[in-house]
């Protein structure tokens, strides 16, 4: 398989086993004791990453690292990703990080239409993203929720038009969909499970709990 081959869901997250794999990409969230030891990681993975010429984006804050890697010229998780990742998976034991998990969450925002191509530039404008495929908008800088457009085959006018993906690591949606029913939520479906679950808030807006399961 050549380096530049985007890898399934399943093998890019069966290939890193430390990290999670959301939405065609690697994450890895670390704590760390004290800010000095934050910086002295990064460092090390910046030399690593030289080495290996592939790059990851890291997120710094006092005592947390966010790691995440993919192949940006193909799209997608390759098996360069994952030698970076097992990489740094080695030098995150050597310092004593601790893994979190849990916490890892992306958010989509999704928005119901009869006519995508209607409203799609004024959300780009307004929003300052890029084009990211036919249907969707995406922050360049990588920062905030993507936004995509989905077809209706009919009218909705008596229903909520935006809803949210909310994408977590797969071993913690049992959790998340757990703490959300017992808040106060409803399940509007669980056909599609593992790959999302539907839910509703007292008002009927809806957030759909997705994983990377159930899609390759």
């Amino acid at each position: 398989m050549d380096d530049r081959t985007i890898l399934t869901r399943g093998r890019a997250s069966a290939g890193a086993p430390g990290w999670r794999y959301l939405l065609g990409r690697l994450h890895l969230l670390l704590k760390f004791p004290a800010f000095a030891e934050v910086v002295a990681f990064v460092t090390e993975v910046a030399a690593l990453a030289e080495a290996q010429q592939h790059h990851p984006n890291i997120d710094v804050r006092y005592d947390r690292v966010q790691l995440t890697i993919s192949s940006h010229d193909v799209g997608g998780v390759t098996r360069r990703d994952l030698r970076l990742a097992n990489a740094v998976t080695d030098l995150a034991g050597r310092f004593g990080a601790v893994v979190e998990h849990p916490p890892l969450t992306q958010v989509e925002i999704a928005i119901d239409t009869m006519d995508a191509a209607a409203i799609l530039p004024f959300w780009e404008a307004v929003l300052g993203y890029v084009r990211d495929g036919a249907d969707a908008l995406a922050d360049p800088l990588e920062l905030g929720p993507s936004v995509w457009f989905q077809q209706l085959d009919e009218p909705r006018p008596v229903r909520n038009r935006i809803h949210l993906d909310v994408t977590v690591a797969h071993d913690e949606a049992p959790g998340r969909l757990e703490r959300a029913l017992a808040a106060g939520g409803r399940l509007v479906s669980d056909e599609r499970a593992p790959a999302f679950w539907i839910l509703a808030d007292a008002d009927g807006n809806e957030a759909c709990v997705c994983t990377w399961q159930g899609r390759d």
